[in-house]
């Protein structure tokens, strides 16, 4: 494992915990690639359980890694892990940003103060925590790679405010940083996933509207004009290409990582998924008094971005 792209790099990737599901998390995808390609991994995550699992999937590959529990919404938890990751390897090549929260957003006079705090503390502030204290060895080194995992909702209508906002803010971060460090050859750029079938994205939908797994996949195919959600492993493949050398001339990037080109709205909603929620509820989190998302009557219904728009 030691020859290929990502040979002789180490890799810090946050929110690498493996959620409980029938599919692979984004988290845990990433590693055991970079890992693949040789690079030598700090895993972080503030879920002891899901750390883990990601750890012992990559020892089970014969990669290189540790592992280190934080929660990267407190900034001196970000510096001392930053700081870790150079003590035990000497350095750090690429930063992963892979840590998101979409649970319990709403509509925006619908939203609580305290629900907008959490979901923006986490999507943007430990993005921004997480970047400001790795950086400082990546300029000492002249050389480094970021890589947020933000999304399409950043670019999509949505019936709800905080998920969209804070991505938008880690599109803005992202190009930001680009900018700043060019000079110091720190390369910054974003993947924007799609749907994509990861335990967060599925299992927790199943189980907040009662229904099957299956039913929620179902739903999510018939929205992608290609037919088929992405996986992790998807997002797992551009993160790789960003991160190599192969990307060595690209950066400030909003890559879609989606079934679809983005800022393009899908096709209307098709006859197959009009057949599939005539069979289940689609009310997700909907305030009494006010109509789904999902229901075909609601102005966000004409589009697919308007129902899923994001891989949360």
């Amino acid at each position: 494992m030691g020859n290929g792209r990502l040979k002789d790099k180490v890799a810090l990737i946050v929110g690498a915990g493996q959620q409980p599901g029938e599919s692979i998390g984004n988290g845990r995808a990433v590693a055991e690639r970079y890992a693949q390609e040789g690079a030598a991994l700090l895993l972080v995550d503030i879920q002891p359980d899901w750390l883990n699992d990601t750890l012992q999937a990559v020892l089970a590959l014969g990669g290189r890694a540790s592992a280190w529990q934080a929660d990267i919404t407190d900034e001196a938890q970000c510096q001392a892990m930053a700081q870790t990751c150079v003590q035990r390897y000497g350095r750090i090549d690429i930063l992963h940003n892979n840590v998101g929260a979409s649970k319990g957003d709403r509509a925006t006079s619908d939203l609580s103060v305290q629900t907008w705090d959490r979901i923006m503390g986490m999507n943007l502030r430990g993005m921004f925590l997480s970047c400001k204290h790795v950086l400082p060895h990546m300029v000492r080194q002249q050389s480094g790679c970021i890589i947020n995992i933000s999304s399409t909702s950043s670019l999509a209508a949505r019936p709800t405010v905080t998920y969209k906002t804070s991505k938008a803010g880690v599109n803005a971060l992202t190009q930001h940083i680009a900018m700043e460090h060019a000079a110091h050859g720190i390369r910054a750029n974003a993947i924007l996933p799609g749907l994509i079938d990861t335990p967060m994205a599925i299992n927790r939908r199943a189980q907040e509207r009662g229904v099957p797994a299956s039913v929620v996949r179902q739903e999510r195919n018939a929205l992608v004009p290609m037919g088929f959600m992405g996986s992790a492993w998807d997002v797992a493949h551009a993160a790789l290409f960003l991160a190599s050398d192969e990307a060595r001339y690209i950066t400030g990037v909003l890559l879609p990582a989606a079934g679809v080109p983005a800022g393009l709205s899908p096709p209307p909603m098709s006859p197959a998924l009009r057949a599939l929620r005539s069979h289940a509820s689609c009310s997700v989190g909907v305030p009494a008094g006010r109509s789904s998302v999902c229901s075909l009557g609601s102005p966000f219904s004409s589009s697919a971005s308007s129902a899923f728009a994001s891989s949360w």
